[in-house]
């Protein structure tokens, strides 16, 4: 095996939980993809409880890794809300997947409140980059008609997470293309003011 056996623990259980929700899978599931005995599995991750935690910081530190990223390449506020949308669009990996925050609400009787606790950090997280996004929009004039930054961000939020249920249930990203049109209609390219 290429990668550790953690890792690969990991990779196989954010898959999981994302195709088929935290519930749809079991550490006997695990072992037999990863080819391992369960009571290797519970070495490294005790419980299921143990293992959701796990994702959840790993995936918001992958997050916050891949928002730094857009700010550092794309410099305008409509450059930065196109690249989170095609963020939010590459995770849907053809409509058979949804992002870990959207799947791990589906099922939020399973986990643990420092998970709940996790996700809600994670959409704060993302709701004040999508505000400061629509702020450097306003300015620098690439995204039109933005009223209220703030309330723009928990709007767009809610727009991708609930585009991606519904491109998972259709299993056709063309549904999230759909719902998604005009919020990248806003984006244009950024006003030049004269010198």
């Amino acid at each position: 095996m290429n990668r550790d056996t953690r890792t690969a623990l990991l990779d196989f259980a954010e898959h999981s939980a994302r195709s088929r929700g935290f519930d749809g899978f079991s550490y006997a599931d695990m072992a037999a993809a990863i080819g391992i005995r369960k009571a290797s599995i519970h070495y490294h991750f005790p419980t299921k409880a143990n293992l959701s935690q796990a994702l959840i910081e790993r995936y918001q530190a992958d997050l916050q890794q891949r928002l730094a990223e857009m700010e550092a390449v794309h410099a305008t506020g409509g450059a930065r809300l196109q690249a989170l949308i095609c963020l939010y669009r590459a995770a849907l990996h053809d409509g058979q997947t949804v992002c870990l925050c959207v799947a791990f609400s589906t099922c939020r009787e399973s986990l643990s409140e420092t998970v709940i606790a996790g996700v809600s950090a994670i959409r704060a997280m993302v709701t004040r980059w999508i505000t400061a996004t629509f702020e450097l929009g306003r300015r620098d004039g690439s995204i039109s008609a933005i009223h209220d930054p703030a309330q723009e961000a928990r709007a767009t939020l809610a727009m991708l997470e609930g585009a991606h249920l519904a491109a998972r249930t259709e299993q056709a990203p063309a549904v999230f293309d759909a719902a998604t049109q005009l919020l990248s209609a806003r984006c244009q390219a950024p006003r030049r003011d004269n010198a």
